[in-house]
């Protein structure tokens, strides 16, 4: 009985590969853009929508990996 039980708590939960793929996808960004922040570090950002843009996508990759951690968990 209590091997059925495991059983099925372990079919319950959910899977854990969105936040691997947002974390991932978190990470190369940071990588990224510290790469190109320091090479370009007198010009980067060009504009103020570039730098609104990839503030944006920071947000939501960091608000997603969040979300997937607290339901994967």
């Amino acid at each position: 009985m209590l091997a059925t039980l495991l059983l099925a708590a372990e079919e319950a939960a959910p899977s854990k590969a969105p936040f691997y793929i947002l974390a991932s996808c978190l990470i190369v960004f940071a990588a990224l853009l510290s790469v190109v922040g320091t090479a370009r570090h007198a010009t980067f950002p060009p504009s103020r929508g570039v730098a609104t843009g990839l503030m944006l996508v920071c947000v939501l990759l960091v608000a997603g990996t969040m979300v997937t951690a607290v339901i994967t968990a």
